[in-house]
């Protein structure tokens, strides 16, 4: 692809997220085809809370507004926002489709229209203090029971070595959509369902389920501080880089900022693939992940393509994986040696990411912002000592049924 077929002189607006390694990462990609095209990008920047982004893009898209010529969307959104997106599988060329995970164009197809290009993977990972471990004689925790025994005995030897503002496991615990990436992932760790089956039954208000929140909710106070009910990614990373926790829930692009030369806990941090449940649970990450699409109002659909896909091309995928972190959308470039060089960690990452755990969003269509909401609303609860997982999730079992007109969806 030869980004310099675009018309010149065009100005685009593209969503970013305005956090640290994002907004560097789309301004160079955004500069180089600036520089290639001669076309101009304006990067409006965006909070890092996925509920208010969407809001933001439905909002903008459903009022016919060209303000947006290119959107970043999240791997849940396609089913939402397909109507007022480009589809793009026309536009671009099918070589270029194909190189990418099938599984993600697949969930990025609505009704036989490929709304947005991938950008980036994600499933969530459990990052650790390597030092802190070895120094009191744990090795990398394979289930929740061995994480807690750990975050509880460094905690208690480190407090007694006068490190007070040492914290056990961090993880997202805000109520919004990164919540429901957290507890899914519990859930599922304990065999517990995915909320929703792929059949549309409601399969929330089980016994396993109950179990990983509670096993959660024994976390507050004792090895999570309770300022975790108000975290989301930025926060929890930003306090592990800090030097003050032993474990941490996060995505794969946290990698890059914990080890920045100023970092303090650069070199002393491990990745591996969140703890299992017991005693028959398994491994289980949140498949997350951000695509791009252009808006079917955009007044310049053919810079906008041409950007998405320069954005989305090997080039930049190996770029932003080298620099920055972010997990590559094509198989191929998990097998580069410039790439595993940068970010070691993305060599075991293919298999996490395959078996990754879905949220109900394609099942759900239309209705997931509803049912996620209801589902972190009720775990947020559970958290905070509001009633106990049992009686929260059959709230949440009794809103989905109404929600799925006896699970048509």
């Amino acid at each position: 692809m030869t980004a310099g077929t675009a018309r010149a002189q065009v100005t685009l607006t593209v969503t970013c997220f305005a956090g640290a390694g994002f907004a560097e990462a789309c301004r160079t990609a955004t500069d180089e085809w600036s520089r290639r095209t001669g076309n101009a990008v304006r990067l409006l920047y965006q909070p890092e809370d996925t509920t208010l982004v969407y809001e933001s893009a439905r909002s903008t898209l459903e009022s016919g507004s060209d303000a947006v010529d290119v959107f970043q969307v999240d791997v849940i959104w396609p089913g939402a926002l397909a109507p007022r997106l480009v589809d793009l599988r026309p536009l671009v060329p099918a070589a270029e489709v194909e190189a990418h995970f099938p599984q993600i164009v697949a969930n990025n197809t609505v009704q036989g229209r490929l709304v947005a290009m991938p950008w980036y993977t994600d499933a969530g990972l459990l990052y650790y203090r390597k030092d802190l471990l070895a120094k009191h004689g744990f090795a990398p925790p394979r289930t929740w029971a061995e994480l807690e025994a750990a975050a509880k005995a460094v905690l208690a030897a480190e407090h007694r070595a006068g490190n007070r503002e040492l914290q056990g496991f961090l993880w997202q615990g805000r109520a919004y959509e990164g919540l429901t990436c957290n507890a899914l992932e519990w859930i599922d760790s304990f065999g517990g369902g995915g909320i929703v089956e792929p059949d549309g039954r409601v399969s929330i208000n089980n016994p396993r389920a109950v179990r990983a929140l509670d096993r959660a909710a024994s976390w507050l106070g004792s090895i999570t501080p309770w300022a975790v009910l108000f975290y989301a990614e930025a926060e929890t990373r930003d306090l592990f880089r800090s030097g003050n926790a032993v474990f941490m829930r996060n995505w794969p692009f946290a990698w890059h900022e914990l080890n920045r030369p100023d970092s303090p806990v650069a070199g002393k941090v491990g990745v591996i693939a969140l703890p299992m449940g017991e005693p028959d649970g398994k491994h289980s990450g949140t498949l997350g992940g951000w695509n791009l699409a252009v808006s079917s109002h955009s007044r310049h659909v053919a810079e906008a393509v041409d950007l998405v896909r320069f954005m989305t091309g090997r080039e930049e995928q190996k770029r932003r994986a080298i620099r920055w972190s972010y997990s590559p959308t094509i198989p191929a470039l998990y097998e580069d040696p410039e790439v595993l060089s940068a970010t070691p960690f993305l060599r075991d990452q293919l298999g996490t990411l395959l078996a990754a755990v879905a949220r109900p969003a394609q099942r759900t269509g239309r209705q997931y912002t509803a049912v996620s909401a209801a589902f972190w609303s009720a775990v947020h609860a559970t958290l905070s000592g509001q009633g106990d997982a049992g009686r929260n999730l059959g709230e949440v079992e009794r809103t989905l049924e109404r929600l799925s007109n006896g699970g048509k969806w």
